[in-house]
């Protein structure tokens, strides 16, 4: 190994010494959390954070994004590049590790004695853990930045949650350039795998996730009177299933595609056709050409369909995030790190699922690695992310932030 023998043993002590402090940052975020572009009060909590580990940033990249940087000083001094005459490992390399800050418009329930303060609001799908972790993970690289070489940066990203996201905002704004990183990973809690384990999956992980917006019109009025309206509300209903044939009969079968309608707003009343009806829903599948080619279908069949009955359809698609793909080689290397951190037994294999994260942009700049951390309760049925049910075992705080700083210094190494 490249890095120090006792370098692991070393984090995980100062993990543990840090531990308190990561789970009050986790519980800080949690009462207080903000919707995405508008996490101001989230961005300077974690800067007052980063100032008390003297890890310089800078902040109000893409709106309320922070970007650290923890340099390595593994002669004696910043960005030193050799050592008695020699290259020193991981010098001029940049690996950036990156956390999402926003939260999601979920009402939490009362139970925690840190639920969060702002009505509607709640860290549903644990972003405030992700930063907490990233956080403690940067105070334990600035303790140890004598023993590496090389340049930790660490990304604070707005946005995740809606699109167009904050990741192409923190790309644009320079967040892998000057100098370029070498590798960009993340990670996401799972409440599916226990407390103490993670995941890895090489290759295509996510899908790509685009919004649908449907506008059927029609003529309302009075519903004992059909014969002198044009329903748009029969006429969504006929649309939904013709819909689904994209799926079914015109997807390859060995692609996976999901096209799920989760809003339609018909708002007349019990005896009043109204003039039109909205449909709200999502379109995802792992394939960029296929795709496109399923945007078409959509306006198609929504136009036909719903021309055939004497209606008329207006389509919106909201083009969001790509796929997401593991670049196989940094996420073996990654693997085997965690294997060497936290044993054989606490790493396992995950299938690649159909949600969606901006993380995406990153693997189009740069090699990257998204992998999941696990939070759930052993021998409990434990709630999905985006329910206000959602918890998580602390315990995982602590671990995920040892975790980053070692697989961060492994992969400078």
């Amino acid at each position: 190994m490249s890095i120090s023998d006792h370098l692991p043993e070393h984090i995980r002590e100062l993990t543990e010494q840090y531990a308190g402090e990561t789970v009050a940052i986790r519980r800080h975020l949690h009462q207080y959390p903000e919707l995405s572009f508008e996490e101001h009060e989230t961005a300077s909590f974690i800067c007052e954070r980063l100032d008390e580990s003297g890890i310089p940033y800078q902040s109000g990249v893409a709106g309320t994004g922070v970007i650290a940087e923890v340099q390595g000083q593994a002669d004696g001094s910043a960005g030193a590049r050799k050592t008695r005459g020699a290259t020193v490992p991981g010098a001029g390399k940049v690996v950036a590790l990156r956390a999402d800050i926003d939260a999601l418009p979920i009402q939490e329930p009362e139970g925690l004695p840190f639920c969060s303060q702002r009505p509607g609001v709640m860290h549903a799908c644990g972003h405030d853990i992700h930063s907490a972790a990233l956080l403690g993970a940067g105070r334990i690289l600035q303790s140890v930045r004598e023993q590496f070489a090389g340049t930790v940066r660490l990304l604070f990203q707005p946005a995740e949650e809606r699109i167009p996201g904050g990741a192409l905002g923190m790309i644009q704004a320079g967040a892998l350039r000057n100098p370029p990183v070498n590798s960009v990973i993340g990670e996401h809690v799972n409440p599916d795998l226990p407390v103490g384990q993670v995941a890895f999956h090489s290759g295509f992980f996510m899908a790509s996730v685009d919004d649908v917006f449907i506008t059927v019109r029609g003529r309302g009025g009075h519903a004992a009177k059909p014969h002198q309206n044009i329903d748009p509300v029969i006429m969504s209903a006929h649309l939904l299933t013709s819909l689904q044939q994209i799926v079914s009969r015109s997807a390859d079968p060995l692609v996976p595609s999901v096209l799920s309608f989760g809003r339609v707003i018909a708002d007349g009343a019990h005896n009043v056709i109204p003039n039109e009806v909205r449909l709200e829903g999502t379109f995802r599948t792992t394939d960029d050409a296929w795709r496109y080619e399923a945007h078409d279908q959509i306006r198609r069949i929504a136009s036909s369909t719903v021309a055939s009955m004497g209606g008329e359809a207006d389509v919106e698609i909201r083009v969001g995030y790509p796929s997401v793909m593991n670049e196989p080689g940094l996420t073996e290397r990654l693997r085997s790190s965690a294997v060497e951190y936290l044993g054989q037994e606490q790493v396992v294999d995950i299938s690649p699922a159909m949600w969606a994260e901006d993380f995406a942009y990153y693997g189009r700049e740069a090699p990257a690695c998204f992998y999941n951390l696990g939070v759930g309760t052993p021998g409990v049925d434990n709630a999905p992310v985006h329910s206000p049910s959602f918890k998580a075992e602390e315990g995982c705080i602590a671990l995920a932030s040892g975790l980053l700083s070692y697989l961060a210094l492994t992969e400078l190494s």
